[in-house]
């Protein structure tokens, strides 16, 4: 009898904690969704930051976050490629997945390996995170955005 109610406290415990994972990931799709456009890059060693990138020349890249679909473009005027990107994207235990289906030509020949980008994702009021990790668990680096709508 005492196995079955651990089992059963257990089994509860963990629906309670899946739901509100779930409550939590609604919330944070919820806040995404608009149009959002990057103010720096910060880049990271052993955890800890590193250097900022701040947007020079004119650079510009926006994202634009409706209801499980992404559209990005950047402006580079050192760059003479175009650069922009279509998918779908989740939020998922916190997580920011981005399926990116087509793009630029640039675009198309970076998904020729990799699709599928996933980041933590950290939001504050009007501003957001998506943090890369690398295969040990290490913060790489981090794109940092404002809400322009």
């Amino acid at each position: 009898m005492k196995k079955v109610s651990i089992l059963l406290a257990t089994m509860i415990c963990g629906a309670v904690f899946m739901a509100t994972n779930k409550n939590e990931d609604a919330k944070l799709e919820e806040s995404l969704r608009g149009v959002w456009e990057l103010k720096h890059q910060t880049f990271y060693e052993s955890n800890m930051v590193t250097d900022t990138m701040y947007n020079l020349n004119g650079y510009r890249q926006v994202k634009m976050y409706s209801k499980g679909h992404i559209m990005w473009t950047r402006y580079d005027a050192t760059d003479t490629n175009d650069w922009f990107g279509y998918g779908t994207y989740e939020v998922k235990d916190g997580m920011l997945v981005e399926y990116i289906e087509y793009g630029s030509k640039e675009m198309m020949k970076a998904l020729d390996t990799v699709r599928q980008f996933e980041f933590r994702l950290l939001m504050d009021n009007n501003t957001f995170s998506q943090v890369a990790y690398d295969d040990e668990g290490n913060a790489t680096f981090a794109e940092n955005y404002v809400k322009i709508e």
